[in-house]
C-alpha cells in the first residue's frame, strides 16, 4: 500500500470488459522527492477526486478489492487521507 496525489482522469472508450463502468484516475506517488516522472492509472473504488490524497493498492489486493481475481487492474484506491503526520526526526536520508 502505498500514498500518492490524484493528478488527473482517464478516459478509454474501448477498453477490457472488466474495466467497464470504473473509473480510472492518474496517481503520482508521494515518494518524499520530487520524482514527478512517474504516474500510475488506478481504479477509484470510493469516489476520490483530482488533487485528493489517497492510499493505493496494486497487484492482487487491487483485483481482490474489485472482487474479480481476473480483472485486467494493476492499482486501486482504497481510501482518501484525511492527515498524515510525519515526525521528520525519524526519516533518514540514506541507509547506512
Amino acid at each position: 500500500m502505498w500514498v500518492g496525489k490524484v493528478i488527473g482522469t482517464l478516459v478509454a472508450t474501448p477498453k477490457d470488459e472488466s474495466l467497464t463502468g470504473s473509473k480510472l484516475l492518474i496517481v503520482q506517488p508521494l515518494t518524499g522527492g520530487n520524482d514527478s516522472s512517474k504516474y500510475i492509472v488506478a481504479i477509484d473504488t470510493i469516489g476520490s477526486g483530482t488533487g485528493e490524497t489517497v492510499l493505493v493498492v496494486e497487484g492482487s489486493s487491487a483485483r481482490h478489492v474489485l472482487g474479480n481475481p481476473a480483472a485486467a487492474v494493476d492499482a486501486a484506491i482504497i481510501g482518501i487521507v484525511d492527515n498524515m503526520e510525519i515526525n521528520k526526526d525519524l526519516l533518514r536520508s540514506s541507509l547506512p
